[in-house]
């Protein structure tokens, strides 16, 4: 009896500090309360959705989610094959050139009007806080933060771990002059060095007047946030980037609402939309898009360019790896007007000034 007290002290003592590491990150302290809980997104100790939003499906339980995940077998939820990519130079850009760099799942880079911008970037190899969990597929390590060349803007569009990574925000820290992000996240960047001064954290719905005619303005997302035990102390949001030459949309992630078709009533029409395609499951659909709303999505946003993210990197879901690519180019060519969807591979440049470039149905090719 006392060995098996010992032996559940020290586990909980572990777990215990475990989950107070620092890649945890930290909670809202005090003085960010304060702006927090004035927030009409906020209420009894948590962000809410405008509308709302279970977290899984009426009609099914958190234990039929967890058998599925991690008891039934699966098929074809992770490539055999190394993922394809391709090495680009950041650093050696022509600041003039106006493209972006997708690096896998929900991590890119933009170069637009001299601006460099970098969003949600893990480069860790994992999006767990443990690294031999929910590890990256082959091939799409390719870059890493050492990549990253000096970044105008970082966004970061909620705390999850495959959207804020530890390790990559800490070892690029020397090369961002700004951050924008949600209310709350930015406690995590400040509790890891971040100067605080550089940090911009915003509600929804707020503008924000940057230099050299750039402005954002943060808009609704429906999703949650969270790195530990306690959810949504942390905002998840979208934004919309005007640039001085063009207007992109940054989706995050997101379920179906009504605030696509708000957003682009607001802002449309829009350049280029950044939605999230993958890690979905109707058990959990109102937190991420499901395939066949994606193209509803980008409709309501009334975007001339579509980018698919959120897949091809981590096994978060249940379906097939290469399922949000197939999908969404078989949707969208049965359609009576097919949409400018974009599916580049790792690091291969998409020119964000010609709408005529085509692109590879890669993930045909990889088992």
């Amino acid at each position: 009896m006392i060995l098996f007290l010992v032996v559940i002290s020290v586990i909980l003592i572990s777990a215990v500090s475990f989950l107070n590491s620092s890649k945890f990150g930290k909670h809202p302290s005090k003085e960010s309360l304060n702006r927090i809980q004035s927030s009409p997104n906020y209420r009894s100790g948590s962000f809410h959705n405008i509308n709302h939003t279970p977290a899984i499906s009426e009609g099914t339980s958190y234990f039929k989610v967890f058998k599925e995940f991690f008891i039934d077998k699966k098929e074809s939820v992770s490539p055999k094959d190394k993922i394809p990519s391709i090495k680009t130079s950041l650093s050696d850009l022509d600041i003039n050139e106006d493209v972006l760099i997708w690096f896998g799942h929900s991590s890119y880079f933009i170069q637009i009007d001299k601006k460099r911008i970098l969003v949600d970037p893990v480069f860790c190899g994992s999006a767990s806080p443990v690294s031999f969990l929910v590890k990256a597929f082959k091939g799409t390590d390719r870059y890493t933060a050492e990549d990253i060349p000096e970044i105008d803007y970082l966004f970061i569009t909620h705390d999850h771990w495959d959207h804020l990574d530890y390790e990559t925000v800490t070892k690029i820290k020397p090369k961002i002059k700004q951050v924008i992000c949600g209310l709350g996240t930015g406690e995590h960047l400040e509790y890891w060095g971040y100067d605080k001064n550089i940090i911009i954290e915003k509600d929804w719905n707020e503008k924000i007047n940057l230099e050299d005619d750039f402005i954002v303005y943060t808009t609704t997302a429906r999703h949650f946030s969270g790195r530990g035990l306690k959810r949504n102390k942390a905002l998840w949001l979208s934004f919309v980037l005007q640039t001085p030459s063009m207007k992109i949309f940054i989706g995050g992630d997101s379920g179906y609402d009504t605030h696509f078709k708000e957003i682009g009533n607001a802002f449309g029409e829009f350049d280029l939309a950044i939605l999230e395609l993958g890690q979905y499951d109707k058990k959990w659909r109102y937190i991420h898009l499901l395939p066949e709303e994606f193209l509803t999505a980008a409709l309501e946003l009334r975007a001339k360019r579509i980018l698919p993210v959120h897949s091809s990197k981590f096994k978060l879901a249940n379906h097939p790896w290469d399922e949000p690519l197939k999908l969404i180019s078989e949707y969208n060519s049965n359609t009576e007007k097919s949409l400018n969807v974009i599916t580049p591979m790792i690091g291969e440049l998409v020119n964000l000034k010609d709408s005529s470039q085509n692109f590879s149905k890669w993930w045909e090719t990889i088992k």
